[in-house]
């Protein structure tokens, strides 16, 4: 198991950008793919972003293709979602999750955080 955890949400104007971090504890982080995905109210959860193990490859959604940027630092740790040109729409909570390979699914993932709320105001 991993335990991680999400920070960086906020309140930003539409246009503008944030960063999400999460950090991972307790096993071995670059054995994990790591995921973010979003819930917002009212709807179900949905995938943003993965990266493998090392790195080398990523995934979006495609509602947020060149507007997000999924990366990670297995020295420190911690996946980040750098999010530019925010829509109102892009408000959710985020939650990031680590499972044996990079997939759209959630099913996939077995270890989640507890979230980060986003809200882009138009």
């Amino acid at each position: 198991q991993v335990k991680l955890v999400e920070s960086g949400g906020g309140l930003v104007q539409a246009g503008g950008s944030l960063r999400l971090s999460c950090a991972a504890s307790g096993r071995t982080f670059s054995a994990y793919a790591m995921g973010w995905f979003r819930q917002a109210a009212g709807k179900e959860r949905e995938f943003v972003a993965a990266i493998t193990r090392t790195g080398i490859r990523t995934y979006y959604a495609d509602s947020v293709k060149g507007r997000f940027t999924i990366s990670r630092d297995n020295a420190k740790n911690t996946v980040y979602l750098q999010m530019n040109s925010l829509e109102p729409e892009d408000t959710a909570v985020y939650y990031c999750a680590a499972g044996p390979y990079a997939s759209s699914s959630a099913s996939d993932y077995n270890n989640w955080g507890q979230g980060t709320q986003v809200t882009v105001s138009s």
